[in-house]
């Protein structure tokens, strides 16, 4: 497997990319995740309108950090999702100005407040307008767009290769699909094989995503796709170094090595430390808990789910940040509950 993808102008030194999450992937979260040494992590997913008018929330969604901050992030990814072409190119112009090295547009939002606005998935039953948003994200900049969609709206409508030559006659740089249709959310099991008939309608870099979560899983969807790399969504909780770590396995034919003990401890405070220093420590609290939950869950991973559940609800409900970091530690350190360094998700 090559070591390094091309999107445009831009090279990624790696082929474990991690998805765009609505809630998760803010600026915290990809700051931990690239010190950890994933290649390319994406924001969440930003609205072009709101981000134009400068709404606070979405502006601090977009939030990519400074690049001369010693925590900045290596490649910067913005992902937009709209559905009126004046707003999606002032919203890619925003995000180059911002510092943006690739820009992202989504066609894959199952969401129904996402997808009930006529955005994110439901356009791939709008083909024609989702031409002209393509268009108008690729004409309102000159950094490599890219396109993330899912298989189809439904089981009879599975055109992402219709969809996929359509954008690379737009001068799209590279496609992600999510091995699902809508209508299936996240239920069921991502199809890596109909991903492949993507692949073969396009000559861009194809990315699948779907059920990846180790090494195993990346290998057969890599086979089974003929994708050039692999992109972590919900395999990536709790283990925001996760890509490193399957990147580093796929370029040796190796199993996935995971941190130890020691290291997942310092990881996950230095996630919380700074979640605390980028909301304040009263909204950065509340916000990490849906982290610290997914910690946990890796920290006491084989343990009976009645045990994590218990430890979930005390550790979440701790209002005091010094506290959470005390009790983290004392989690990690408890000789009774290891963390295995195979444990997967």
């Amino acid at each position: 497997m090559p070591s390094s993808l091309k999107i445009g102008d831009v090279t990624i030194p790696g082929r474990v990319l991690t998805a765009p999450m609505t809630g998760v992937s803010d600026l915290p979260f990809r700051r931990i995740a690239s010190r950890c040494g994933a290649p390319y992590v994406a924001t969440e997913m930003v609205a072009c309108d709101s981000f134009a008018k400068g709404r606070p929330d979405v502006v601090r969604r977009a939030a990519i950090g400074a690049k001369e901050d010693e925590h900045a992030l290596a490649l910067m990814v913005i992902q937009l999702v709209g559905r009126t072409p004046e707003w999606i190119a002032k919203g890619a112009a925003l995000a180059e100005a911002a510092g943006a090295d690739i820009i992202d547009f989504n066609m894959g939002c199952p969401a129904k407040e996402v997808t009930g606005a006529l955005s994110g998935s439901a356009l791939m039953r709008e083909p024609e307008l989702a031409a002209k948003l393509i268009e108008a994200a690729v004409n309102g900049t000159s950094r490599p767009v890219t396109l993330k969609m899912r298989l189809g709206w439904d089981d009879q409508n599975r055109n992402a290769p219709e969809i996929a030559a359509l954008a690379e006659s737009l001068g799209v740089k590279a496609i992600t699909v999510h091995g699902r249709t809508r209508q299936q959310f996240y239920g069921g099991r991502a199809d890596w094989r109909a991903v492949a008939e993507v692949k073969k309608a396009t000559r861009l870099p194809v990315i699948v995503n779907g059920d990846i979560t180790d090494a195993a899983s990346a290998r057969a969807a890599l086979a089974q796709s003929g994708a050039d790399a692999v992109m972590i969504g919900r395999g990536a909780y709790g283990r925001p170094w996760i890509a490193s770590a399957l990147n580093q396995a796929l370029e040796n034919s190796s199993e996935m090595s995971e941190p130890d003990t020691a290291c997942r401890l310092g990881i996950a405070l230095a996630h919380f430390t700074d979640t605390l220093r980028f909301y304040g420590d009263t909204l950065g609290l509340k916000i990490f808990r849906k982290h610290l939950g997914w910690y946990v869950e890796q920290a006491l991973t084989p343990a009976d789910p009645a045990v994590r559940r218990a430890h979930k609800a005390r550790l979440c409900q701790i209002d005091n940040a010094r506290d959470v970091e005390s009790g983290l530690a004392a989690l990690w350190s408890n000789s009774a509950l290891p963390i295995l360094a195979s444990a997967h998700m």
